[in-house]
């Protein structure tokens, strides 16, 4: 039977993942912010993509957030809708709510 290798460390039992996840003393105030913004859905993509127009005529790729996929909230061109983005990524957005 070979030797077995010390050096590889794996970890066991419970706390096998305790580093990951939201720190205990997190300040809410030191996370960046989302960017919340309106526009109008222009065209519908596979996948729960859409392209949405914004207000400056720029145009950014959308998906829905979960709790509209779980409440099952239709979508379609013409809607007006609430987004977030992320200060990083202004390409990028996410559906948080149906205006009509």
């Amino acid at each position: 039977m070979p030797p077995r290798n010390s050096n590889r460390r794996r970890p066991r039992g419970r706390n096998r993942n305790r580093n990951f996840g939201p720190k205990k003393n997190a300040d809410p105030n030191d996370e960046e912010k989302a960017v919340e913004v309106e526009g109008e859905i222009s065209s519908v993509l596979a996948g729960t993509m859409f392209r949405v127009k914004l207000a400056s005529g720029h145009e950014v790729l959308a998906h829905i957030s979960g709790k509209m996929r779980k409440r099952f909230i239709r979508l379609v061109v013409g809607d007006r809708v609430k987004m977030e983005m992320s200060p990083y990524d202004l390409t990028k957005a996410r559906i948080v709510f149906r205006l009509g």
